[in-house]
């Protein structure tokens, strides 16, 4: 890894932590690059402003679950243990640290308003990925779409609306595994070839 690769990362760990202590509005470059441990002027080498920091924190925390959800994925076992499993690293790793902040609600907006692009490439993503492993799970034999006349990007679909809704109605933790796992047992069952 480059030192500038290296130097980037620390900034962007300082700058979460930053943003979820003061939360987006309130959060200024002084303050990440006082966290980061450098200067000002020395931050400004790396990130134009605050709207490119928290883009980049979101781009990475997009990529580092995007690798979770591909590992769970790409495990052995029943297809809808593996789903369940990457559901909920994909939103595990996105809310954990920025639920526990007291300015959650904002950084959430913030990085609609900001990252949206990023975000909604996930979600597309990882529907595509779900998508992928329904239909190996059908061509091995495991599961029979046809008994819902379904395709396997509809499934998934409803997979990752599923989530977003348990987790808007929910919240995350317990609350939101609890959720996923009783609705993809729902659907392996409706699934399930007997």
């Amino acid at each position: 890894m480059s030192l500038h690769t290296l130097k980037t990362q620390r900034i962007l760990d300082a700058a979460l932590a930053v943003f979820c202590r003061y939360g987006y509005r309130k959060t200024s470059m002084l303050d990440i690059a006082q966290a980061a441990g450098m200067s000002r002027a020395a931050l400004y080498l790396h990130f134009k402003n605050k709207e490119d920091v928290f883009r980049a924190g979101s781009e990475r925390a997009h990529a580092t679950v995007m690798a979770q959800v591909a590992a769970a994925l790409a495990e052995a076992g029943p297809v809808f243990t593996r789903i369940e499993t990457a559901l909920l690293a994909f939103q595990q790793g996105l809310m954990a640290e920025i639920s526990a902040s007291a300015h959650g609600q904002e950084l959430f907006d913030a990085n609609m308003t900001l990252a949206a692009d990023i975000t909604l490439h996930a979600r597309a993503t990882l529907a595509a990925s779900l998508a992928g492993a329904l239909e190996q799970a059908e061509a091995a034999g495991d599961i029979a779409l046809r008994r819902v006349d379904a395709t396997a990007a509809q499934v998934a679909a409803l997979l990752v609306a599923a989530m977003e809704g348990i987790k808007h109605t929910q919240g995350g933790g317990e609350a939101l595994r609890q959720g996923m796992a009783l609705h993809t047992r729902l659907l392996g069952a409706a699934l399930l070839r007997m």
